[in-house]
């Protein structure tokens, strides 16, 4: 396979929807994910994985239960696993989730939004 460069924006250009996340590169059993969000998410933790959280537009707050953490573009988070965590975008946010590919992405919690099977584009 050739190596092919991967332009963000025309990623995210190819969906609107928000807390869906869309598989742009794999690499040793780790996914690149683009997602969009709005609103606030699910309170939720991962048993085995760590989770990055880069923001390419807008600005994220990572809510924990002892504090917010406030995530400006080009600045990313790693949440450690089994730490209980909440995304939240007042504004559309764009980012990057760097993560094994079992990753869930509402981890232990089951809702409506959860996506067992990504899109990839």
């Amino acid at each position: 396979m050739t190596p092919k460069k991967v332009i963000i924006a025309d990623k995210m250009n190819q969906f609107s929807d928000h807390w869906n996340p869309r598989v742009i590169g794999e690499l040793n059993g780790q996914q690149v994910r683009a997602v969009k969000l709005k609103g606030e998410f699910v309170w939720h933790d991962h048993d085995h994985e760590d989770e990055l959280f880069l923001v390419i537009k807008g600005i994220l707050k990572m809510e924990f239960r002892d504090r917010t953490e406030t995530i400006y573009p080009g600045e990313f988070i790693i949440v450690p696993r089994k730490t209980e965590h909440r995304p939240v975008a007042d504004e559309e946010v764009e980012l990057l989730l760097f993560e094994p590919a079992s990753t869930v992405n509402t981890g232990n919690v089951v809702d409506e939004r959860t996506r067992t099977t990504l899109q990839k584009i």
